[in-house]
């Protein structure tokens, strides 16, 4: 199963890495830069960096890791290197929090090493794509949050796209929401900080 990866050790491989976020950074940078002139939007600046599987919206690949309940690693089937996605539209709990394991079990075990369909949509704060994601035709963000392993993601007076399964889930008191001490991602974070 997929669990948190240790970033490099190796002197290299952190400058590797060093430079590779200073570049994802100048990009989405120059992106909302030429967005605010009426020029590509942030998401298409960063497309025109990724491999040409990932410039298409749509694309197959195979599930290789599993970070957390709403965060995977995809290997593009048409080549290309991995890529780190979050599941648009929930919110599931970090994994040092209550049900953050069993979120990201399930999901690992809906998805891992299997072949999905991934429908891009945006790029959050973290540099990573927002990303709708499909197993056999079934959409994976409704099924976690119907199942009780994530929240539906509410902005300001938005409930979110899944808000009925959550809705569902709430009253049946599936998975994290027959937990007393279970609490969104962001609260959490604001509490108790991030996880080590």
């Amino acid at each position: 199963m997929g669990h948190l990866q240790q970033p490099p050790t190796d002197g290299r491989a952190r400058g590797r890495w060093r430079w590779w976020l200073c570049g994802l950074g100048l990009a989405l940078a120059a992106g909302a830069v030429a967005w605010a002139d009426g020029g590509a939007t942030p998401l298409q600046a960063v497309a025109q960096t990724a491999s040409p599987a990932m410039r298409a919206s749509q694309w197959v690949g195979w599930v290789t890791k599993v970070v957390d309940g709403d965060t995977l690693h995809v290997q593009p089937a048409q080549g290309g290197a991995s890529q780190k996605l979050r599941i648009k539209g929930i919110d599931a709990p970090e994994v040092c929090q209550a049900w953050g394991l069993q979120s990201r079990e399930a999901l690992a075990r809906l998805v891992w090493g299997q072949l999905v369909t991934v429908k891009l949509n945006d790029v959050d704060d973290h540099g990573r794509w927002l990303a709708q994601v499909f197993v056999n035709g079934e959409d994976v963000g409704a099924r976690l949050v119907a199942q009780g392993h994530a929240w539906s993601y509410q902005f300001r007076r938005d409930p979110g796209p899944y808000v009925f399964q959550q809705q569902q889930a709430a009253i049946n008191r599936l998975g994290l929401f027959a937990q007393p001490q279970a609490m969104r991602p962001r609260e959490f974070r604001q509490r108790h900080g991030p996880c080590p």
